[in-house]
């Protein structure tokens, strides 16, 4: 390679693609009609039916392990996820700006498979799973209030005027343009490696640049192992979220009181529908269940947004935006915090939580998204996000703030001040509003729905991971895989609840961490070498 003439094409002699009898060094077997990709498929399926099994075993154990856990890697590596989700994040905003950005994801002459509306919805769905839901309110009421003030961000005084929606700075500075990059660079890297340089869609063919051929051997099958346990547990860690809250929503609506049997027949239904949806495939399940999702998740905001006064959150909107974009470097130093409840609590478990969901979230995106330009990626990729997120949550988050001064909102003040429920924060926020009857079946609907899109959705991409990279394999697979998922959020919530999810998710997201930095290195030459056909 030269820095005239980059150039990054692997030796077209079959060896390298896996429509070939060679298939990734002869390493696939399709027993009983099957098409997996041997040392992962085996590898993982074999350690994640262990760790259920264990789990489910020693309950006690396991909860007092994943208890310690979380808060020992969150705080003991702060620094390094900070500055890595940093480095991530100029690195994707760099390229909107650099000549790279012309690069067309499947070459100069691909065109998209999806519309507009129907690439974003998808892309939308899969990335924040049930976390607007879930977090909208319960996060910047958390800040505000909760813990004598301790847990607000940069140890900022929420009581002090001007200071009123800090907590909502704070939450957007966890759902915006650092979470959303780690997004854009995994799923562009997995995208152009597979449309440009005809590689399979899955995480070994980053590395290509500095691995070579060597990607088809162990090198590759531990990165392709790592990636399904990351991608399964940051998906188990939203599924069990999930699970909380409709049990939350199924007490408010029917009655029937959450407990571990509740949740663990709320995964196993959800799981059954999502297989239906898997089944039936990309654009006739999962394209069109997120397009339900978007719709109806737009309709609810839309009605918030009516009954809690436009203009209030117009004004609102604006104000939390230039904090976000005035404390944002501040909020980013992982160096001399004070406020640690806001920054290991909650940072630091973010960003090792958005890592975990990369490879899930990343190859999604890569396999809906040939034919856009790098430029038009990131920027639908990360921007739109962004803003999308922060006007979700100065909404819902505002609006309840606004309440809790005004005295009101008890439902909220009981699920998050006065003692911690945070699967109850939703519906505590829309007993305040009119037509609750009718708004909070709806709700519970929607949660269903974003919970399935992302069981579908990630047994898509880890089928597609242990199949070696293949888009179409048998249908049974996603069905192993959908279950799988379903037993493993069933083992983590009896295992520890919350703490254990989390601390699933940290606990692979950390080691991933060092894998999507060099594949931002291994993008960045493959962009190069793309951009220099152009000329």
């Amino acid at each position: 390679m030269t820095d005239k003439q980059p150039t990054l094409d692997p030796p077209d002699d079959g060896a390298l693609r896996f429509e070939t009898d060679y298939e990734m060094g002869q390493d696939n077997i399709r027993p009983l009609g099957l098409d997996i990709h041997n040392p992962v498929f085996l590898i993982s399926s074999v350690l994640i039916f262990g760790f259920v099994l264990i789990s489910l075993a020693n309950q006690e154990a396991s909860a007092a392990f994943f208890g310690w856990l979380r808060p020992w890697l969150t705080s003991t590596f702060d620094w390094f996820l900070v500055m890595s989700v940093n480095a991530i994040t100029l690195f994707c905003l760099v390229l909107i700006i650099l000549p790279v950005g012309s690069v067309r994801i499947g070459g100069k002459d691909a065109t998209p498979d999806y519309s507009y509306a129907g690439w974003i919805a998808m892309m939308f769905a899969a990335g924040i799973g049930i976390g607007l839901l879930f977090f909208g309110v319960l996060e910047p009421v958390y800040y505000n209030f909760s813990e004598g003030g301790n847990a607000s961000p940069l140890g900022i005084d929420a009581s002090q005027p001007g200071n009123e929606y800090i907590g909502v700075v704070g939450t957007i500075h966890h759902w915006g343009l650092e979470g959303w990059s780690i997004y854009a660079a995994v799923g562009l890297s997995l995208a152009i490696f597979c449309y440009n340089l005809k590689l399979p869609l899955t995480l070994r063919s980053a590395f290509y640049p500095i691995l070579g051929e060597r990607i088809w051997g162990w090198w590759g099958h531990m990165i392709d192992i790592l990636a399904v346990f990351s991608t399964l547990f940051g998906l188990t860690t939203s599924l069990g979220l999930g699970a909380q809250q409709v049990a939350a929503g199924l007490y408010e609506v029917a009655g029937i009181e959450p407990t571990n049997t509740v949740y663990v027949l709320l995964i196993i239904g959800i799981t059954l529908i999502a297989l239906g949806s898997v089944c039936l495939g990309m654009d006739a399940g999962v394209k069109r269940l997120s397009e339900i999702n978007m719709i109806m998740a737009v309709a609810l905001f839309i009605f918030v947004l009516l009954v809690t006064g436009v203009g209030t959150a117009i004004t609102r909107y604006v104000g939390v935006m230039v904090d976000y974009v005035m404390y944002l470097p501040a909020l980013a130093n992982p160096f001399g915090r004070e406020d640690t409840s806001y920054f290991h609590g909650w940072t630091t478990f973010y960003w090792a939580w958005w890592i975990a969901w990369s490879p899930f979230v990343g190859m999604f995106i890569a396999r809906i998204s040939k034919g856009r330009t790098v430029r038009e990626f990131v920027l639908c990729a990360l921007i739109a996000p962004t803003l999308v997120c922060a006007l979700w949550m100065s909404t819902f988050g505002g609006a309840a703030i606004d309440m809790l001064n005004a005295g009101g909102a008890e439902g909220v003040k009981a699920t998050v001040i006065d003692s911690y429920k945070p699967e109850g924060a939703l519906f505590g926020f829309l007993k305040e509003l009119p037509l609750y009857g009718i708004i909070a079946p709806i709700s519970l609907l929607l949660i269903v729905i974003f919970f399935v899109t992302s069981s579908d959705s990630g047994s898509l991409v880890i089928d597609t991971i242990t199949a070696g990279g293949k888009m179409d394999a048998p249908v049974i697979q996603r069905v192993f895989w959908c279950t799988l998922e379903g037993l493993v959020a069933i083992a983590l919530l009896l295992g520890g609840g919350l703490a254990a999810l989390q601390g699933a998710a940290v606990s692979t997201g950390i080691p991933f961490t060092i894998v999507v930095l060099v594949m931002c290195y291994c993008l960045w030459l493959a962009l190069r070498s793309e951009h220099a056909k152009l000329k």
